[in-house]
């Protein structure tokens, strides 16, 4: 079974959509529009994460989506990390319906101060949901990696998930910084990575495999295949190339379809019950 453990659904007045670089993606992507593209790249099952709309009630309606739709096997739904009542705001979640769908939680830590994290009410708020028994997604820029490093060490009962391997520069060159701000981040056995939003780093008129290898070789190196999971991205990697285009250049840097990274990892880390 294939996973792809990230994996979007918007509609075309998300705000940040406005920006007139990313006019070929705004529209509305529906369930229709998922299923079309998972079906033609061989993918089983997806893990639908909140995109930025930052509202209570879109994640409510992920999680009625995921209940009819059997090929969505998880939702990582939106929650503020400084929301003082986050405890309650996910028990109701989870209370509704397809709440049992529930995987994770996400905040946009990627437009707050690089060190956001290391606030006491965002730690607060870290530690709430992993009370919850939910995973901590993070969506992060490569400066906010510290402060990642810093969290997953200060929770250490927390599951993290580093969404986009850090958004590092691929398009600017920055390998050699990026690494070293991940190896930290790798070195804490609380954080999974995930293999997905590369081709949005990169160049997207003129990136090749080539330009995202020493990404994938490195998030390798550092986390082995059994703390990395394959996420499309979609629709953003629209901007760059095609769903299978992604999922194939993927296969071709791993050298195949490892098990534990377009599978395994995803189940174990988001709790997927497969029909």
């Amino acid at each position: 079974m294939i996973i792809d453990a990230h994996q979007h659904l918007w509609t075309a007045d998300y705000p940040w959509l406005q920006d007139p670089s990313l006019a070929r993606i705004r529209r509305d992507y529906t369930v229709d529009d998922l299923r079309a593209v998972i079906g033609a790249a061989g993918v089983d099952r997806t893990v639908l994460v909140e995109a930025g709309r930052c509202e209570a009630a879109e994640t409510r309606e992920f999680l009625r989506i995921a209940r009819d739709t059997p090929e969505i096997a998880g939702v990582v739904g939106w929650a503020s990390l400084l929301d003082p009542l986050l405890a309650v705001t996910i028990d109701a979640y989870q209370a509704g319906p397809g709440g049992h769908l529930l995987a994770g939680i996400r905040d946009q830590v990627q437009g707050q101060a690089d060190d956001f994290l290391d606030q006491p009410r965002a730690r607060a708020g870290l530690a709430a949901v992993a009370a919850a028994g939910l995973v901590n997604e993070l969506v992060v820029r490569t400066a906010q990696l510290p402060s990642v490093a810093a969290a997953a060490a200060a929770l250490p009962d927390s599951t993290f998930v580093l969404d986009h391997l850090g958004k590092p520069p691929i398009a600017a060159g920055g390998l050699r910084r990026w690494r070293e701000l991940l190896a930290p981040v790798a070195a804490r056995p609380n954080v999974i990575a995930k293999l997905s939003g590369l081709v949005a780093e990169a160049d997207w008129a003129t990136w090749t495999p080539a330009d995202l290898e020493p990404y994938v070789d490195t998030a390798v190196d550092l986390f082995g295949t059994n703390r990395l999971m394959f996420g499309s991205d979609w629709p953003v990697l629209e901007v760059a190339a095609g769903y299978t285009e992604v999922k194939e250049t993927m296969s071709d840097l791993l050298g195949g379809l490892p098990a534990d990274v377009f599978g395994g990892t995803a189940i174990s880390t988001y709790h997927l019950e497969l029909m």
